[in-house]
């Protein structure tokens, strides 16, 4: 349950320069009890699809419940109603912005910073963390490894160049992440990196009707592992 006095914020988080018409994205920024206090951890979560999403709401309210900075926010490309993804200058540049966001308070700037996000949103995190920005972590939910149903062409650059720790949170039915080919992709990975399978589960991490499992279940796991990741990439 959300402590009643964690506070959630529309925000606008600026681009550096004017696309698709806009001059920033929406975001929604999770402010928990007390802040800052404990290890001053901030999540960035992008969105790769609407604002609305259930797991990642899911996802920001219970991290802040648990005395996380959280900032959700969409893409460029997915706010204007674009099909076409930004380029990963773009994309750098608004992770950019959002750091700044969360350290326009510099008494109540975080002290470990994690990046992530899910779908097209995880592809952005990607392109951030080998970019300016100073992740303490990458995380991704539903990374998209490859075109729907071709395991033979991985995009997998970004990766290689990673030095962050990374998280991958997947289901075993995402046509666009071949379990099989992530796990030859990693073999090459020089950062450290854990993954997580969610059974049932699609690109989307949304489970089969067949699956016998509730949503709130894929919920707690995917939080469940994205704490336990960060605690352990703290070293707390």
């Amino acid at each position: 349950m959300v402590e009643q006095t964690a506070r959630f914020e529309e925000v606008k988080i600026p681009l550096r320069e004017p696309l698709h018409g806009l001059d920033a994205v929406s975001g929604i920024l999770g402010i928990p009890e007390w802040w800052p206090t404990g290890s001053r951890i901030c999540m960035l979560i992008a969105h790769g699809s609407q604002i609305k999403d259930p797991l990642l709401e899911s996802l920001a309210r219970d991290l802040t419940s648990r005395k996380y900075l959280t900032l959700r926010f969409l893409l460029p490309h997915v706010e204007a109603k674009k099909t076409q993804f930004d380029p990963p200058a773009v994309l750098k540049r608004l992770f950019q912005s959002a750091v700044g966001l969360v350290n326009r308070d510099p008494t109540a700037a975080p002290a470990h910073i994690f990046v992530g996000g899910k779908n097209q949103g995880a592809l952005a995190a990607a392109h951030a963390a080998t970019g300016p920005v100073r992740a303490a972590g990458l995380f991704m939910l539903g990374y998209p490894l490859h075109r729907q149903g071709d395991m033979e062409k991985v995009q997998a650059e970004r990766l290689y160049r990673a030095t962050t720790p990374m998280l991958f949170v997947q289901g075993d039915k995402d046509r666009y992440c071949d379990l099989k080919a992530l796990k030859e992709t990693l073999k090459r990975v020089g950062a450290p990196w854990d993954t997580h399978v969610v059974r049932s589960a699609d690109h989307a991490l949304r489970l089969e009707e067949e699956s016998g499992r509730l949503e709130e279940d894929v919920f707690r796991d995917v939080l469940a592992k994205v704490e336990g990741w960060t605690t352990k990439v703290l070293g707390e």
